[in-house]
């Protein structure tokens, strides 16, 4: 296995096959993140340790939606099973999943409390506990170089376990390789991220300008409150359906799980 260098563009081409793929069939992976969304929030609701809990599924969630995407490039119909993909390829690969887990929730523990320098915690405790966002803290300073240091914090956090599950996963990686792995191959191919993470965002913003712009031609800020949900949950299930691609075409493996990738989706 080795590092594969792609143009920029090819960060667009994996915002179209995401998208592509996604309504091939819309219902299969709508459904897969509502069940997601679904077991983490049960989890969540665990006294105490919920919150962090529900941090260490979520690079296991990750490569089971990369599984089902990578069903789907195929023509099958991935079901619910397939989210369970990381606990079923033997002992000794789930204990790395686990690993990486955990690894994943001190990480982003630790990208909260120093955030809590900035705030005294207040948005650390909202996001790993729930809470409303009230107009007073919102407009507090302090609040937002919160939210801005985690934002920054974040992104090395993300780079580093972008790839990884699929890499211990599929090509028995140890977990500590594969944080660096991924880390580098997501820095060497920044520019085709970058196109990439300004595809979804340039959406998302489209997306929200809609839903506004709806709203007041209808004159019914109900409607907004309505949409705002399915729509949000439509988008994560959207986003999440392209990140196979960006692993695929990021390393080049001798002994290729599946030929299929961004320019099969875009077939």
């Amino acid at each position: 296995m080795k590092l594969n260098l792609v143009p920029a563009r090819t960060g667009l081409a994996w915002f179209r096959a995401g998208l592509r793929t996604f309504w091939r069939q819309p219902l299969a992976f709508s459904g897969l993140f509502l069940l997601f969304i679904a077991i983490v929030s049960l989890v969540s609701m665990l006294p105490v340790v919920g919150g962090v809990l529900a941090l260490t599924l979520l690079p296991a969630a990750t490569l089971g939606f990369m599984a089902a995407t990578r069903e789907a490039t195929l023509g099958k119909f991935p079901m619910p099973a397939i989210l369970l993909s990381a606990f079923r390829a033997g002992r000794q690969r789930a204990r790395a999943m686990l690993m990486l887990g955990v690894a994943y929730a001190l990480g982003l523990v630790l990208v909260l409390g120093v955030s809590a320098l900035a705030d005294g915690g207040q948005f650390a405790r909202m996001y790993l506990f729930g809470g409303p966002i009230t107009v007073e803290l919102a407009n507090s300073s302090a609040f937002r170089s919160a939210v801005w240091i985690s934002m920054a914090l974040y992104v090395p956090l993300n780079m580093l376990f972008w790839h990884a599950p699929a890499l211990v996963h599929w090509h028995d990686v140890p977990p500590a390789r594969g944080l660096f792995f991924s880390f580098v191959a997501c820095a060497r191919n920044f520019w085709a991220f970058t196109l990439y993470t300004l595809a979804w965002s340039g959406l998302g913003l489209l997306v929200a300008f809609g839903l506004i712009l709806l709203t007041a031609l209808l004159g019914s800020p109900q409607v907004l409150g309505v949409a705002l949900m399915p729509v949000s949950l439509l988008m994560g299930a959207m986003f999440i359906t392209s990140i196979w691609f960006s692993f695929h075409d990021s390393f080049v493996v001798s002994d290729e799980t599946t030929d299929s990738g961004a320019a099969s989706a875009e077939a």
